[in-house]
C-alpha cells in the first residue's frame, strides 16, 4: 500500500482561503485576511491596512490584531490535523510591542505542541512593509 501524495500547494492555499470565508463569523471575514503562506503547523495571513480597523494616526486597533492572530492559529491547526475539527480557544495571551501604522500586517501562527486534546501555539505579527514585530501572542486550543 502506498502512502497518499500531498496535494499541490495551490490546492491547500485555496482550501485555507475558502475556510476563511466558510468557517468564520462575518465580522472576522470583514478583516479581509488572505493566506500568504503555509507549511505543516504554520500559517501566515495578511491583514490589509484598513481605515475601519485603525485609530488616530492610522494605528491598527489591538482587537483586529488579536482576531487575526486567533484566526491564523485555527488555520495552522488545520494544516496539522488535515481537516476542520471542532476546537475552541482556551487562552490567548497577547503582548503589544509597538503600534502598527499605515501598513498591512503579516500574522504568522505556529504550533508549538499538538496533543490529543490541547494544542499550544505562538503567533507573531509584523509589519508587512518594514518587517518589525508589533505583537506576540501565545495560545492554547482545546480540540473537541
Amino acid at each position: 500500500m502506498t502512502a497518499p501524495t500531498a496535494p499541490a500547494a495551490s490546492v491547500i492555499t485555496d482550501t485555507l482561503q475558502h475556510a476563511l470565508a466558510d468557517w468564520f463569523a462575518p465580522w472576522v471575514q470583514a478583516l479581509g485576511l488572505t493566506v500568504e503562506s503555509f507549511s505543516d503547523g504554520v500559517v501566515t495571513l495578511r491583514l490589509p491596512h484598513n481605515d475601519q480597523l485603525s485609530r488616530v494616526g492610522g494605528m491598527v486597533c489591538g482587537q483586529a490584531l488579536m482576531s487575526a492572530a486567533d484566526t491564523a492559529m485555527v488555520l495552522a491547526i488545520v494544516t496539522r490535523l488535515g481537516n476542520q475539527r471542532p476546537m475552541t480557544t482556551v487562552q490567548l495571551n497577547t503582548s503589544f510591542l509597538k503600534p502598527l501604522s499605515n501598513q498591512d500586517a503579516l500574522v504568522t501562527a505556529r504550533i508549538v505542541r499538538a496533543g490529543k486534546s490541547l494544542v499550544f501555539g505562538e503567533i507573531d505579527i509584523s509589519g508587512a512593509r518594514d518587517g518589525q514585530s508589533v505583537c506576540r501572542a501565545s495560545t492554547t486550543y482545546a480540540l473537541l
